[in-house]
């Protein structure tokens, strides 16, 4: 498509001044800037979007973006974005007085492409109360509702991934229904309005990074319609729709000097503009109620079944993402790229994917394993991208180690770089480097996983015991003995040298 041709990284741009970005300036900007060649008074909402983050805003509405400049009858499935957390005010406040309007920059190390996006058809705060966004999803014209509030925002226990009634925001939803705060609570609300007012149900699309995430969503949401009304529980099983997906973009934080940067080189004014790799990758399986738009035509991939291409990214991808961020952290890396600089760090990621967590692995269809992970080898590298170890170490839950080292432990195989992984998260949730100065832990058991680490120090028994993420595979002596040997190391020789130690040991 000739909006998505490539420029250089850093290319020759006329200074200019800067404008607000909005519908009416977007004929004065910069030739460099691809601009959306699609009626935009046009875009109506056919889908609402819960969690409205960097993420979303680099994939979903990408490809719907992409749809729409393609073929018109797209513009019905603009998407209604909505903040649900208090902090999510910024969204609406850096997002309506651009009509909606944002720039995502995709890079690698060759090439940057600067893309206004379109797609949205408004946004929605809901941090302080859901009314609006449920009239929102009331209208029939909403056909999906789809999520991206990360694990946290699915309101699990961590050691069944079934639905935590106890948890703060399910009591409160199950005390007030009507006036749900939980992702699952509004969805529970809005299927139960459509019920009672005769319209039909709607797809509910998660785009988050669980396993199996279609079918936690629906198994969540129906212990919460049950817990409610069991009628209301069997309407939705028979008629809504929760497909598992893949998917797969790394989106960082957007930092404040990229804004800047931005405003320099393309004149464009933009209070909260994306950054991301040049790579997506999105799978889907096709279970829609309602209709769907035709994602395929930009790159989406439609399956009957979508469980090896996750569980192969969750294995890999996130897998290798937290061993790298754990691990650069403790060295003293910022950002990934950083980190995979380091020999050592680098070495490990190739030999945890080719010796532990890719054994794993399944038969993927269509993919060639051996090229995937080279290609994570290089995305991780990539240097245009400074995605930040903070980041993924937030993001990322820490069953992407678990859960293979239960599987590897079952298959009685080695578990060596996956134990000092899991010992490099360990050291780190304690909250502090190994200089002493203080490392931001944000973790729903924040609290609770600081004190264990610093009561345990170099004996990972206090976490470990910690069963809502570790369950019985936490009382298993081989994994207690695995990840004590290099979490003492870590703590009396740090982790450079831990690394060389391990590399010698482990032979990578």
């Amino acid at each position: 498509m000739p909006w998505c041709a490539r420029v250089p990284p850093h290319p020759e741009v006329a200074p200019m001044p800067a404008v607000t970005l909005n519908r009416q300036v977007l004929a004065g900007l910069s030739s460099a800037v691809h601009v959306p060649r699609y009626d935009l008074g046009a875009v109506r909402p056919g889908v609402v979007h819960l969690g409205l983050g960097n993420f979303h805003r680099a994939h979903m509405a990408r490809y719907t973006h992409d749809l729409m400049a393609r073929r018109s009858d797209a513009l019905r499935w603009g998407i209604l974005g909505a903040g649900l957390l208090p902090g999510d005010r910024r969204m609406q406040e850096a997002l309506a007085p651009q009509d909606g309007l944002y720039t995502l920059v995709e890079r690698s190390g060759a090439a940057e492409e600067v893309t206004v996006i379109g797609a949205l058809a408004g946004v929605i705060f809901a941090g302080d109360a859901s009314a609006e966004l449920l009239r929102a999803i009331d209208d029939p014209a909403i056909r999906i509702v789809s999520l991206t509030v990360t694990e946290h925002g699915y309101c699990l226990d961590r050691a069944t991934k079934q639905l935590d009634a106890d948890h703060p925001a399910i009591r409160h939803d199950l005390a007030d229904p009507e006036a749900p705060r939980s992702a699952i609570g509004i969805l529970v609300e809005t299927y139960r309005r459509r019920r009672d007012a005769g319209l039909p149900a709607f797809t509910a699309l998660t785009c988050d990074n669980i396993q199996h995430n279609g079918d936690v969503l629906r198994d969540a949401v129906l212990d919460l319609a049950e817990r409610r009304d069991p009628a209301l529980a069997d309407w939705i099983r028979a008629e809504a729709a929760f497909p598992n997906t893949m998917v797969d973009r790394i989106t960082p934080v957007t930092r404040e000097a990229q804004a800047a940067e931005l405003r320099a080189r393309y004149g464009i004014e933009d209070r909260w503009p994306v950054f991301a790799e040049s790579f997506r990758q999105w799978v889907i399986e096709d279970r829609f109620v309602a209709g769907r738009p035709e994602w395929e035509e930009v790159g989406a991939q439609f399956v009957a079944d979508v469980a090896p291409y996750e569980f192969m990214k969750l294995r890999l991808l996130n897998g290798s993402h937290l061993a790298v961020a754990a691990l650069g952290r403790l060295a003293g890396y910022h950002t990934i790229d950083q980190s995979m600089a380091d020999p050592a760090i680098r070495a490990l990621m190739v030999a945890l994917m080719d010796r532990e967590t890719g054994p794993t692995l399944p038969q993927v269809p269509g993919i060639d394993i051996a090229l995937y992970k080279r290609t994570l080898v290089e995305r991780f590298a990539n240097t245009a991208i400074e995605d930040t170890v903070e980041r993924v170490n937030t993001d990322a839950p820490v069953n992407v180690l678990v859960d293979p080292l239960r599987d590897r432990l079952r298959a009685d195989g080695g578990i060596g770089l996956l134990a000092l992984a899991l010992a490099a998260w360990f050291r780190r949730i304690r909250g502090e480097d190994e200089e002493g100065r203080p490392i931001e832990i944000r973790h729903p058991l924040a609290a609770t996983l600081r004190e264990r680490a610093v009561a345990g120090g170099p004996d990972p028994a206090p976490l470990l015991a910690v069963r809502p993420l570790f369950g019985e595979l936490g009382e298993d002596p081989r994994l207690r003995q695995a990840v004590g040997r290099w979490l003492a190391s870590l703590y009396a020789v740090g982790c450079r040298e831990t690394l060389r130690r391990a590399r010698q040991e482990e032979g990578f």
